[in-house]
């Protein structure tokens, strides 16, 4: 029998994937859910339950009027505080453990459930096996664009071929938050190019601040593109919204810039 208290291990795989499925997507018949199930020895009604227990636990789902399942244990709470400060050791980790529980060193690209479209700037990630960094990089884009249900925040595109999990603070500023998904929009890749070159930036209520740079252009495209969203606030996400700090950083390198 399969004991009715979850494991450390069971419990960070479950955190694991609860940041990379759409709270709509918490239930015993997403496949995911059921792979998991099966790797822990648990039944996929028992992970979905976990999983919405987790979300029980986040600001941005509770705020929203939705509250879970409302009875997180002390562990769960345990593992929640302890990635949201270590966001890098939870893909690293959840990464040992299913290579671990599958007993084969070469299904790491097994873990990469998610094709990356658009080229990102992970300059700062230096001597990393590239299996390693593509697992990182597939964790920070499924938990941004999940949390954002698949639309540029600015301009509602929703065609993943064009959508991109942007950095708030480059990958290469600040190692400790690179994997954060409160340091991510997802963005339209015109508006991600525009973004990391701080044309634009956020306000604290999350409304567009356009460069004066962007404000002066005498490009017509880009006039018709971002001038309409000046002062607009994004679509927020159904959690892990913008952190403050982050777009503060972010907002400072514009003004700086114009």
């Amino acid at each position: 029998m399969v004991s009715s208290r979850w494991t450390p291990e069971q419990l960070k795989l479950g955190f694991h994937l609860y940041c990379q499925l759409p709270f709509g997507k918490l239930h015993s018949r997403n496949p995911e859910i059921i792979e998991l199930a099966r790797l822990i020895g648990r039944t996929p009604s028992a992970v979905a339950m976990k999983l919405v227990n987790f979300a029980s636990l986040d600001p941005a789902i509770t705020s929203s009027g939705r509250r879970g399942l409302g009875n997180a244990s002390q562990a769960d709470r345990e593992v929640w505080n302890e990635f949201h400060t270590n966001w890098d050791g939870l893909v690293e980790q959840s990464a040992s453990l299913r290579i671990s529980l599958l007993g084969n060193d070469d299904v790491q690209e097994s873990l990469i459930t998610d094709a990356l479209d658009v080229e990102q700037d992970f300059t700062g990630e230096t001597r990393i096996a590239p299996a390693r960094q593509r697992i990182k990089q597939s964790f920070f884009r499924r938990a941004v664009l999940s949390s954002y249900g698949e639309k540029c925040c600015v301009s509602g595109v929703s065609d993943r071929r064009f959508l991109v999990a942007s950095h708030i603070v480059a990958w290469s500023e600040d190692e400790s938050i690179r994997l954060h998904p409160g340091n991510g929009l997802c963005l339209s890749a015109i508006h991600d190019k525009a973004f990391d070159s701080h044309l634009f930036s956020l306000t604290d209520d999350y409304r567009v601040a356009l460069s004066e740079q962007l404000k002066q252009t005498p490009d017509d495209f880009l006039r018709q593109i971002f001038w309409p969203v000046d002062g607009l606030q994004i679509r927020l996400p159904e959690r892990f919204r913008p952190e403050t700090e982050f777009l503060r950083r972010h907002r400072d390198r514009m003004l700086h810039q114009d």
